[in-house]
């Protein structure tokens, strides 16, 4: 079933019988069924006496294409034994389970489980000699970032109380009527007993805790916190350490930085951190730094890196581990802190989640690319075996993708080209660039999810340009603040030149470019059309119009500080001069617009607001609104619905 999109001016409220419209199946429905093949792997611990390995395993339901979380372990002692699932359900039904994580003598693995109640996690811990599964906790509310205590005797949740809906800006945002009182639902800190599974929340009742580690001693955690809302208040959040008898939280830092990935070094004097320019919570990059445990000024330990370290472990012999993102590629490095150098361990073109054991003698990893889907692997770092074969079945259904890189106002730039299928140089090719969200984010070679329709483009025969501009990681702190206060003009210019890269060496039409994006992403693609006329269609995915309007539209305002210098209350000019809106006049390409009705991030009144005006020019568009989706769509036909739509439209105006 194909969806056949003619010229519309029109909006709709997309829902599942839409998806009915259309005539017989084409050959990109068997491409788009694949793309929902994947078996998404989420994440990997491996224990810390190096013997066994759990990972996260998605699966799709045959029948609603619903997807589920599950447990897996595999014993490394024994090389080729199948993977056991580990569940909180005896009679092994499926049901939402994750979270994984190893006690600290490997015998036991946490995990949280919704098996007693649809929706509501509780925390769980298997023996994993004997196979029972205890279920340790009985609480109303959302748990999540599990962890052990260095001594194994208590484990550790975030927490929130009698939470109506799961927190986090990409869920959907709650429906409001009548007298609009926000209610703010905070995230504590709370330690669970391991023998009597009695929880207490230890951090203080206002502090929502964003993100937390467990001190050596046990004594102490180090926690990111600031007041509520924490969705909103995160790019302001401190650094803490809080005593977990008395409770007490006490700030040792505050810094115009955004933090994340707090750990203690291993005498307990020290706490490293990854401080930088964040658009995104849990999208980390920046540079590693350290603070005195008992507050003090911060040391940057990789000042002018030309990377973006993203995760970190402070091992016990006092250097630390990281990974980064680095020209488009990822790394492992070893960080000795009494000097500057980092010893590289490791980079590829790839996509990576990690996990070592304490002397990092041994380590797992999820791995995927452009080329090889996700699967569990497990070695020493670098060394890597695989270990599942959970998507053996699937392959590229695209053409090669090769790392470019360019040059743009005195900046090299890196991006992804993917080709077309069944690539003919001496065919003319149409292309598609595809801008990644955030701004602060980086496009690695990675197996599309099936929120990624981009890549699917490939498969329908175009090129699919995957551009890091300026504001991206990748290429060290400077490049990725270069966009402050200048949000769609530096970094079009890095895009368009990657644009004439590509029409310099490769048989691309230049009569036949489009433009797509989602986030940030879908507001450079509503910017770009009002800026050039190189681009022939658009498909614009929660995208931002006005930045004016916005400001007070959306639910993580505190992001725009950073990047625009003031609030639109102080400067509404700098605003001004970067929204689609000022400029829409501009505007001639058809635009598909794209969002979720209930989106927080990038409000439907920006995509309506879009859409308005061009409805009003008369520019040929059409509107899509997915029903009770946030920021993330979740909901596998209307995933469907946008990777065939996105497809269908630019098959329309550049086929």
């Amino acid at each position: 079933m194909r969806l056949t999109l003619v010229s519309t001016l029109g909006v709709f409220l997309c829902s599942s019988n839409l998806l009915a419209q259309g005539g017989s199946r084409s050959p990109i429905d068997d491409v788009v069924d694949s793309l929902f093949h994947l078996r998404q792997l989420s994440e990997v611990a491996i224990s810390p006496d190096g013997a066994h390995v759990a990972w996260v395993q998605s699966h799709e339901d045959p029948g609603t294409g619903a997807l589920t979380l599950l447990v897996y372990t595999s014993d490394l002692h024994k090389p080729g034994s199948a993977p056991r699932r580990i569940t909180a359900d005896k009679d092994k039904a499926e049901h939402y389970e994750n979270s994984v994580a190893w006690s600290p003598d490997g015998k036991f693995l946490a995990f949280f489980s919704d098996a007693e109640k649809a929706g509501q996690h509780q925390l769980y811990v298997t023996d994993l000699d004997k196979g029972k599964v205890r279920k340790l906790t009985s609480v109303t509310g959302a748990l999540s970032s599990l962890s052990w205590s260095p001594d194994g005797k208590s484990l550790a949740v975030l927490f929130t109380e009698n939470a109506p809906h799961t927190p986090g800006p990409l869920e959907p945002v709650p429906v409001e009527t009548g007298v609009i009182s926000q209610q703010i639902y905070i995230q504590r800190l709370a330690v669970i007993d391991f023998t009597s599974g009695k929880l207490r929340q230890v951090s203080p009742p206002d502090l929502y805790i964003h993100e937390y580690g467990w001190s050596p001693d046990n004594q102490r955690f180090v926690a990111t916190g600031s007041p509520g809302p924490g969705d909103d208040n995160w790019w302001i959040a401190q650094l803490y350490t809080i005593n977990i008898d008395s409770g007490n939280a006490t700030s040792i830092l505050k810094t115009p930085l955004q933090i994340a990935n707090p750990v203690w070094s291993p005498d307990g004097m020290s706490v490293a951190f990854i401080g930088g320019l964040m658009s995104d919570e849990g999208f980390n990059g920046g540079d590693i730094y350290s603070v005195a445990a008992s507050g003090g000024e911060p040391r940057d330990l990789t000042p002018d890196r030309k990377a973006s370290p993203n995760w970190l472990r402070w091992l016990p012999s006092g250097q630390i581990l990281f990974t980064e993102n680095t020209d488009g590629a990822v790394g492992v490095g070893l960080l000795d802190i009494s000097g500057p150098d980092v010893k590289s361990l490791w980079t590829e073109n790839s996509s990576l989640l990690l996990s070592v054991t304490p002397d990092l003698k041994n380590s797992a990893v999820i791995r995927d690319s452009f080329s090889n889907p996700p699967e569990v692997w497990a070695g020493p770092v670098g060394e890597w075996k695989q270990m599942t074969r959970v998507n053996g079945d699937l392959h590229p259904f695209w053409g090669e993708a090769k790392s470019l890189r360019w040059t743009s106002e005195g900046s090299n730039v890196q991006g992804w080209l993917v080709y077309p299928r069944n690539y003919d140089p001496s065919h003319r090719y149409p292309l598609v660039v595809s801008v990644h969200g955030g701004p602060a984010g980086m496009v690695t070679s990675r197996w599309p999810s099936t929120l990624q329709y981009d890549i699917m483009l490939a498969a329908a025969g175009y090129f699919v340009l995957c551009p890091n501009p300026r504001g991206s990681y990748g290429e060290g702190e400077a490049f990725t603040r270069a966009n402050v206060k200048d949000f769609g003009y530096g970094d079009l210019h890095d895009i368009l030149a990657g644009v004439d890269q590509v029409l310099s060496t490769l048989p691309v039409d230049p009569n036949r470019i489009g433009i797509t994006g989602w986030s940030y992403g879908g507001f450079m693609t509503m910017w770009a059309v009002t800026q050039t006329d190189r681009f022939r269609a658009a498909v614009a995915g929660a995208g931002i119009a006005n930045w004016q309007s916005y400001y007070g539209e959306n639910s993580i305002d505190k992001w725009m500080i950073p990047y625009f210098g003031a609030s639109v209350y102080d400067d509404p000019a700098v605003y001004a001069r970067s929204s689609p809106i000022t400029f829409i006049k501009n505007v001639k390409t058809p635009t598909l617009i794209l969002v979720g009705e209930r989106d927080g991030e990038c409000p439907l009144p920006q995509s309506y607001e879009y859409w308005h005006a061009l409805q009003t020019l008369g520019v040929e568009n059409q509107f899509v609104v997915y029903p009770n989706e946030g920021h993330r769509i979740a909901r596998p036909d209307h995933r469907r619905d946008i990777v065939r739509r996105a497809i269908a439209w630019f098959d329309g105006h550049l086929k």
